[in-house]
């Protein structure tokens, strides 16, 4: 593995009204973003006439990109000047500091952490996104090296290599997005085991992207 110092790389989380994540994504791309991810949710609106009119749910996108923090903060900032986030029902938006990421030719960040400070990390938390279907695959490559399971979460990407175009207006592929929770000394074997068989590293087959876990509950050993 390439080793780097750990805690250069960001998440980038920003929560959207419905219809502006892809909007949101290619502004992201002219500002040195390589791509995004885009997820369904809900939110809801503290209002008591659309409560009565049972529209306080509203949908909502959630998009994640992943840079090296100076692209992040960088690109977070004309974001914000352009889609206006401190105007109510805007957006929200936040970074987290990841521990490691892979599959970005942007990004080389590869050296997994062990300790924080005096605390010894115990669990870490890989996502892996990659093309819709692919998910059983990734599973299996995480449960040769010992992973216990994972949870999949459905979405659509926009990467450089990956949008094509259809009467001239960009589509976006569907992924799979696999959530695995590891033991932080099974983490670097779980992750190589994923890049060997999805082929990570070559442009367009996937990202990978590892948090620290502070605490959890209900795991088996």
């Amino acid at each position: 593995m390439n080793s780097s110092s750990p805690g250069n790389v960001e998440l980038i989380c920003i929560i959207v009204n419905f219809g502006l994540g892809s909007r949101l994504i290619q502004a992201a791309k002219r500002n040195g973003i390589s791509g995004g991810t885009v997820l369904l949710g809900r939110g809801t609106v503290n209002s008591r006439i659309l409560d009565f009119l049972g529209l306080s749910d509203v949908r909502k996108e959630i998009v994640y990109m992943v840079a090296n923090r100076d692209t992040a903060y960088q690109a977070l900032k004309k974001l914000d000047e352009e889609f206006k986030f401190e105007k109510p029902n805007h957006g929200i938006a936040f970074t987290i500091s990841l521990c490691g990421a892979y599959g970005l030719s942007s990004i080389n960040n590869e050296c997994i952490s062990h300790e924080r400070g005096a605390e010894e990390i115990m669990y870490h938390a890989i996502t892996t996104i990659v093309d819709k279907g692919r998910a059983d695959d990734v599973i299996e490559a995480a449960k040769m090296a010992g992973s216990k399971g994972a949870t999949v979460i459905h979405g659509r990407g926009s990467g450089i290599h990956e949008t094509s175009k259809l009467f001239n207006m960009d589509i976006e592929p569907e992924k799979d997005i696999v959530l695995i929770l590891s033991e932080a000394d099974k983490t670097e074997a779980i992750i190589s085991s994923i890049r060997e068989h999805l082929k990570i590293d070559e442009p367009g087959k996937g990202i990978i992207f590892v948090q620290d876990v502070n605490k959890t509950y209900g795991l088996y050993r």
